[in-house]
This record gives structure tokens, sequence and C-alpha cells, in this order.
């Protein structure tokens, strides 16, 4: 008997996280937690559930706009039923529902990097927690800010204000804090102003125990300048006397050397490298119409673009212009292509994970120097960065 891919209802669903509870050798809290605000998707073989998954309706931000995506989370297979492509065929199902909801691109988290590569997903960034002795974080006249502690809804835009400052955070949905906060039940916020100034920090802290001690572990890190980081990392260093580590979550800090370039230690901290969060386009021309470009462009550049699964190539022109952009088909005609690229490149482009031409052309996108210098110049404004785990 072939399987059937439907919306599940509640019954359908409790099904799943029973069957995700083996297939993950663990209970999945998300799938109870987060399934009232997704999209649920399962494949059903007469009335057994054998796979599924959820998919978050969540904009995200590029170039300071926020795009339509879906946020693919706790997919999964029955291990009685893996090896017989179910998940390939559940993904296709899931990309097309979502892009049928009017997501123009999606994002997901998984372990199985190699797998959703060949699907069209790729990694626009690497991604790291960090730890650090609490000691090293303390911080050299950065005690002159107002702290003050509790979540408010002005703490709320401010975080949205500042995550257009990267390409992927989420415009964060008005159930996310109740989420976190049922994650993390000893979450605290604080915010960060100058004397008589509105905040330009927000910093989300928990506090867990370890076999030795216990450690406190960074959240949330949103800074809106030098000043409030200095401020922020201090408050953390102010611990040290009860709690002798701080763990940096994954998502839990911004990319580049903002932690290592301020530590009073030099090697005090260590890294832990994760899996990456992948992104994949679910319709290109949309996704470039909506997202934020820069206003001084002005360039045309044809592309040679290839489909998720490599079985042909289309000819498009990006034009740049004005604070807008459009991918167009064509042109027809001689005209060569300035740039070849996959669709899975086109996706890190588009995140601005490409940092360099050198660096796009070790990736494997085709063009010389000058085209993949505007090319890039077009997205790399912001870095990308997903500051939430799904």
């Amino acid at each position: 008997m072939d399987v059937e891919f439907v919306e599940a209802d509640d019954g359908q669903w409790e099904q799943y996280a029973t069957l995700a509870r083996r297939a993950y050798g663990q209970p999945v809290p998300d799938i109870a937690r987060l399934g009232p605000h997704a999209d649920r998707r399962v494949a059903v073989r007469g009335s057994r559930v054998v796979a599924g998954g959820m998919a978050l309706l969540v904009p995200q931000w590029f170039g300071g706009r926020p795009v339509p995506a879906a946020s693919f989370g706790s997919g999964c297979v029955a291990p009685e039923e893996r090896g017989g492509r179910l998940a390939g065929r559940l993904m296709t199902e899931r990309v097309r529902v979502a892009r049928e909801k009017g997501a123009a691109l999606a994002t997901l988290w998984t372990a199985s990097n190699g797998y959703v590569r060949r699907l069209g997903w790729e990694a626009p960034a690497q991604v790291f927690s960090w730890t650090v002795p609490t000691a090293a974080l303390k911080q050299s006249g950065a005690d002159t800010m107002e702290i003050t502690h509790g979540d408010t809804a002005h703490l709320a835009q401010l975080r949205d204000r500042l995550a257009g400052h990267w390409n992927g955070t989420w415009q964060r949905p008005p159930w996310w804090a109740a989420w976190q906060q049922e994650q993390h039940p000893d979450m605290e916020t604080y915010a960060f102003a100058e004397p008589g100034r509105e905040a330009c920090g927000v910093l989300a802290v928990a506090t867990e125990r370890t076999e030795a001690s216990r450690q406190q572990v960074v959240l949330d890190f949103w800074a809106a300048g030098a000043p409030a980081v200095g401020a922020m990392l201090d408050f953390l260093g102010r611990h040290h006397g009860r709690i002798p580590t701080t763990l940096f979550e994954r998502t839990g800090l911004p990319p580049g050397t903002l932690l290592q370039d301020r530590l009073a230690a030099a090697g005090a901290q260590a890294a832990r490298s994760w899996h990456p969060w992948m992104l994949r386009m679910l319709d290109p021309a949309r996704a470039v119409e909506l997202r934020g470009w820069p206003e001084h462009l002005d360039e045309e550049i044809v592309l040679d673009l290839a489909d998720p699964d490599r079985s042909g190539t289309a000819r498009h022109t990006l034009t740049v212009r004005g604070g807008r952009a459009e991918l167009a088909p064509g042109p027809q005609g001689g005209r060569e292509a300035d740039i070849a690229l996959t669709s899975a490149q086109f996706a890190v482009w588009y995140a601005g994970g490409y940092r360099s031409p050198a660096a796009a052309a070790l990736a494997g996108v085709h063009g010389d120097r000058p085209a993949l210098t505007r090319l890039l110049a077009a997205t790399a404004e912001r870095e990308p960065w997903l500051a939430d785990y799904f």
C-alpha cells in the first residue's frame, strides 16, 4: 500500500509525536509546542502515520525587509520505513505546500547536511557555540549603562529592528516569547540603555547545571553598537563568583569576531562547530522582488541558474536598481551569461554568504572576477545569521 501525504489532524499529530520519539531516540517537545502554529504534514500508509514534519510560516529578514519564508522542523521517517526514499518524497510535498502558502524560501536545521544538499539546500554560514570563563567577560569602563530586568513589547520591537541588520533572522511572531519561556523556564531578559535613552541592547540568559558546577547560557544577544556589546559582556562577567563558565548558544551570538576580540585573556574561549542552518529558494524571482537591496546599485547581470536537482539550466537577467531588483527569464539571443551557479549557490549568494569573489569561486560559482565582484556587492551589505533554533 502506497503512502498518502496529508495535513495532519490532531490524532495523526499525536501519532507523529510518538513516531518521532522512536525515530530521534528521545522526546521532541516542539512537536506539541509548535504544532498549533505550524503547517503539519504527515505521510500515512493505511491508518498508520509513517513520516512527517512541520513548517513554520515565519518571515525572515533579507536586505532589511521581511521575506515570506517557511522554517522546516521536526521532520523524520519511521525507522522501519527508512531506505525507501520516503524522506525525499515527503520533502517534495512539504516544499510544494510551503510555496502554495506563499513562502518564497525555506530554512531548516539538520544534521543530514549532505542529504538536503542533494535536494537543493545549502548553508550560508558556519555555526559555532562558544564556552568562555565568565571572569574573562568583564570589561573595563563598561558599567555606565542602565540595566533593566524583564521583557517588554518595546524590547521585541528593538529585537526586530536589530534583526533587520542581518540576513536570515526571523521576524519573530507573537507566539515566540511564550515558546521560548516554555523551552527555557528560567530564562531572564535584560535591557541595556544609555542614561535617559531608549534601550540599545537586549540579553536573554538562562542557567544550567554542569557536572562540575553551573554555567550561564546566553540565548539572545542583540546589540545596536559597541557600547552595548561591552556593557552586556561585562554584565555577564559579573556573575563569575558563582557561575564559572558562560555558554553562548549556537544561535546566541552574531557571527564574526565580536566575542574573540573582546576577551580579557587570550585563548580563553573554546568553540564548538555545529551543523549549520540550510537555505533553499522556493521561488527565486519572488524572493528577489521582495528582498531589500542597496539603493546605490545599478546593475544588470545575466545568470545561468541550474535547477535544484541540476536537471537543467535556465538563463535569467538580474536587474538591481534604486533599492529594487528583478530576476526575469532571458535574455533571448546570443548574449553569454556573466555568472553560472546552481540554485543552492544562488541561495548562499542571496543570504550574503559569499564574502569575496575568491570564496564564491572556491564554492563553484563560475564567472570572471569583475562579474563576481558586481554580483556579490548586491548582497554583501549584511551577513547571514539565524538567531533561532527550531
